[in-house]
């Protein structure tokens, strides 16, 4: 059988890294000290630009090159209102690969970072899409189940995997999602895979800047305990967020309700309505990470969270993976 290294040759000559192993972008948590940290040991961290306005976005892209030499990529937020600008800033910082997430992206956005060099990499939560993505020019594209944390889709990983993995073979495939030993890493390498991609058993690691307290409601946590949030009404299509459940997992419930009272009163639009719900979350998460408020912030985790039982070094986890 060949080794995992081996396995991964297409996706890290892609990469440009030693290891095909990527890095999530979380929001609050992959800044420059858990991108570089990624980079230094081999793999290929990503900047999580989250809600950053440009300028922001340059400061973390200078910072991390600051703490490595090595490659990571930026992800960008296709709905993001200034996503053009974003998008020239990786421009001007000559990054070297862009994902773009949080919907399908559109032709354009991808034309315009491939004319300036740059790698793009998009999401497809379907085969059709995938194919239609690749049409557009991805040069690669991320498959991420249900399993995964934050903002997740309706399907599982390995059936994303067996659907897309043997019909995609243009372009470089990585899995993420419910990822946590090299048994899970060898599987869909096996399955035609170029790599992975990792969150989960990252934000808790020894770089990351997570607070304290988040940290420890992931060593506490089991399986069962990351749930994905529901939605309420059907004119509120939520994108599902899993999470550990406490305080905010309800009060996001109620929050819906509140919302859907006001639209039904005639206190707000329906589109102003749905964007409240959508915001709701990035401020619980900052709450949590940054703050350490574990009870009203959001503690974003994937099911692999039960795996995560200390803090350890983000070298240690990823040669876990592959050796």
């Amino acid at each position: 059988m060949a080794s995992i290294k081996k396995m991964m040759k297409k996706g890290c000559e892609f990469l440009g890294t030693k290891y095909a192993v990527m890095g999530g972008a979380m929001s609050w948590i992959s800044e420059s000290n858990l991108v570089s940290a990624v980079s230094n040991a081999g793999g290929f961290g990503v900047i999580a630009s989250g809600s950053m306005p440009a300028e922001i976005l340059r400061e973390e892209i200078e910072k991390t090159r600051a703490k490595t030499d090595k490659p990571f990529g930026v992800n960008l937020i296709t709905l993001h209102p200034q996503l053009d600008e974003l998008v020239e800033v990786c421009l001007d910082e000559k990054v070297s690969h862009v994902i773009l997430a949080g919907g399908l992206p559109k032709g354009e956005t991808i034309k315009k970072l491939k004319e300036g060099d740059i790698k793009v990499i998009c999401f497809a939560p379907a085969l059709i899409l995938a194919k239609r993505l690749i049409r557009n020019g991805a040069d690669a594209l991320i498959i991420e189940g249900a399993e995964a944390g934050g903002h997740i889709g309706p399907i599982a990983t390995g059936i994303l995997a067996q659907e897309i993995l043997p019909n995609i073979t243009e372009v470089p495939v990585f899995v993420a999602g419910g990822i946590a030993t090299k048994q899970m890493v060898e599987c869909y390498l096996e399955q035609g895979a170029a790599g992975v991609q990792i969150g989960t058993i990252i934000a808790a690691a020894k770089e990351s800047i997570a607070h304290e307290n988040f940290k420890k409601a992931y060593f506490k946590a089991s399986a069962r305990d990351a749930i994905a949030s529901s939605q309420i009404d059907s004119r509120f299509p939520v994108i599902p967020v899993r999470a550990i459940s406490n305080k905010a997992s309800k009060d996001f419930m109620e929050f819906q309700k509140q919302i859907i009272k006001k639209c039904d009163n005639g206190e707000c639009e329906v589109a102003e309505g749905q964007a409240q719900v959508e915001h709701y979350w990035a401020g619980a998460l900052r709450k949590a990470v940054i703050e350490g408020d574990i009870e009203t912030g959001s503690l974003m985790a994937g099911q692999i969270v039960g795996l995560v039982k200390e803090e350890k070094p983000v070298k240690e986890i990823i040669e876990s993976l592959v050796n």
